[in-house]
């Protein structure tokens, strides 16, 4: 039995599959290499007397094993809230083990986390413009003054049910985007009045978000963005683990890989865009150095995190511009262009910092039981 203990919170697709079981198993091997022992569990498997019935991939064996133990003391957590009552089971969890160390906090959504993120003034230049649904009517306005719009759910999750809405002309508009599924919805060439129509059939209400669209298209049609994961490392510190290109398919308004885009270098896909070195490098730095500001300011507002994966856009200009942020970010992009050192780091660094933790706690309860014991001489 390995001397420390990594529990994963995660959510059960269906019955009995357990999303990103591959990325488990693949935690579990770099923790062995650690002294670290992952135990995977959904918040179902929870039982009476802190006892949980948790699934250890045995390396030997090459298989899951179910076994039921204690609750681990530290706490990954990777579900991803796709509905309401996994949200709720999840507080509720929290809420219950509030003593157990846990590696990250929840954020908040789209609409909320623009707000919290327009407080500082270092971050607000490098956020899109972004409203409120409210009406057909206000998103035709918005639209006439940014030409370029997103339309996005406030709590959605890969590129589900975003739409993009771009004027073409005096009375031409586009309708592009994807459903709820994630399939693409075939290109809607309107005009004011069709494209008035049109959106009423959608059923938008104000759990949506309006946001000014930045320019991703490439020379091919296809759009672009950049995946950077900054994590913190076994030293309790922020680090950029690495940043990726992403290239959505023909057709498609978003490029998350779950929706079938593409996997490209970060200078490569720079490189398609701006001819000089010197400019590549500059946004690169940008692109670091404000990760490190939303890192530390997110923080400041939302308590202690692990991970974050940050969609970042550059506009024709080289001006940088944050997408969206999420607290636990897949790292699959990092392995399909062959960046094999940075997928294990990025795999290994939640290990790392789940170790610093559980030493920082020691030396806290050890610290407290000497206060407790010179103060009953």
């Amino acid at each position: 039995m390995s001397s420390q203990r990594l529990g994963v919170l995660a959510i059960y697709i269906g019955k009995t599959r357990l999303e990103e079981l591959s990325y488990f198993q693949r935690l579990s091997k770099e923790g062995k290499k650690l002294g670290v022992q992952v135990e995977v569990f959904s918040p179902t498997d929870v039982e009476a007397d802190n006892s949980v019935r948790t699934l250890t991939y045995d390396t030997s064996l090459g298989k899951w094993i179910r076994r039921r133990t204690s609750m681990p003391p530290v706490i990954y957590d990777r579900c991803r809230y796709k509905a309401a009552a996994n949200y709720q089971m999840l507080k509720a969890f929290r809420s219950h083990h509030a003593k157990l160390i846990f590696l990250s906090r929840p954020l908040a959504n789209k609409w909320s986390m623009h707000q919290i993120l327009s407080e500082n003034e270092d971050i607000r230049p490098y956020l899109p413009v972004t409203v409120r649904y409210s009406s057909v009517q206000e998103l035709l306005k918005f639209l006439k003054k940014h030409t370029l719009v997103y339309v996005k759910p406030k709590n959605g999750t890969g590129g589900r049910g975003i739409l993009r809405i771009e004027q073409l002309g005096p009375d031409l508009y586009l309708l592009q985007g994807r459903n709820q599924q994630r399939t693409i919805i075939a290109p809607y060439r309107a005009s004011e009045k069709q494209l008035s129509v049109k959106l009423h059939t959608l059923k938008l209400n104000n759990d949506y978000v309006v946001q000014q669209g930045i320019q991703l298209t490439l020379k091919d049609g296809r759009v672009h963005d950049y995946r950077l994961l900054i994590q913190k490392n076994g030293r309790g510190e922020w680090e950029v683990t690495g940043c990726a290109g992403r290239i959505g398919p023909h057709r498609s308004i978003t490029s998350n890989l779950h929706g079938g885009g593409s996997a490209v270098s970060q200078d490569k896909l720079l490189a398609y865009r701006f001819a000089s070195p010197e400019k590549m490098e500059s946004i690169k730095k940008e692109m670091n150095s404000f990760a490190y500001k939303l890192a530390d300011f997110l923080e400041t507002k939302f308590g202690k995190l692990c991970e974050l994966g940050m969609d970042i856009a550059v506009d024709p200009r080289g001006n940088v511009w944050l997408l969206e942020v999420n607290p636990k970010p897949s790292r699959e992009v990092f392995r399909k262009i062959g960046e094999g050192a940075i997928y294990q780091k990025a795999v290994t660094r939640p290990l790392e910092y789940a170790v610093w933790m559980l030493k920082q706690n020691t030396r806290k309860q050890e610290a407290s039981s000497t206060e407790e014991s010179k103060a009953t001489d």
